[in-house]
C-alpha cells in the first residue's frame, strides 16, 4: 500500500466517523422527551394549578423523628404535627445527614437542630430555614 492509499484510508475513516457523529446528533435533536410531558408539573390539577409534589406518606415520618427527602427535612415533633425544613445547614451550607435521637444532624461540623429547626448544638448560629409543606389525607405535600 502506498502512502497516498494510507492517507486516503485514514481520511475515509475520519470522514465516516464524523458522519456517524453528525447522524447521531441529528437523531437526538429530532426526538421528543416524552417524560417531560408526563411530569406532575406538566399535568395540572383539575382546577388548573400545577399538580402537587408528594414528598412522603405521613406513616413514613416517625413521631419524635423525621426524614430527609432531597432538599427538605420533614419532622413530626408530636403526633399529627409535621414540620418542613431546609436540609441545608446554616453553618457552612452542608446538607444534614440524619434525623436521630430527636435532632437533625449535620456531619460537617457537628451542628444539631431540634425537630422544629432550632439550633440544639453549634457551631450553627441560625435555625434551619422553614419549607412549606401541608398534609392532604395520608400524604405530605411540598408547598
Amino acid at each position: 500500500m502506498t502512502l497516498d492509499e494510507q492517507v486516503h484510508t485514514r481520511r475515509t475513516v475520519v470522514i465516516a466517523g464524523a458522519g456517524a457523529v453528525a447522524a447521531a446528533a441529528a437523531l437526538a435533536a429530532c426526538t421528543t422527551d416524552a417524560k417531560d410531558d408526563a411530569s406532575p408539573a406538566a399535568n395540572p390539577a383539575p382546577d388548573g394549578r400545577p399538580a402537587a409534589k408528594v414528598l412522603a406518606k405521613t406513616t413514613d415520618v416517625p413521631v419524635g423523628g423525621g426524614v430527609i427527602l432531597g432538599d427538605t427535612v420533614v419532622t413530626q415533633p408530636s403526633a399529627g404535627t409535621f414540620v418542613g425544613l431546609s436540609s441545608i445547614c446554616t453553618h457552612a451550607g452542608c446538607k444534614v445527614v440524619r434525623v436521630s435521637g430527636g435532632t437533625i444532624d449535620c456531619a460537617c461540623h457537628g451542628s444539631k437542630f431540634g425537630l422544629d429547626g432550632s439550633v440544639a448544638n453549634g457551631p450553627a448560629a441560625g435555625p434551619l430555614a422553614p419549607k412549606s409543606i401541608r398534609v392532604e389525607g395520608d400524604s405530605i405535600i411540598a408547598g
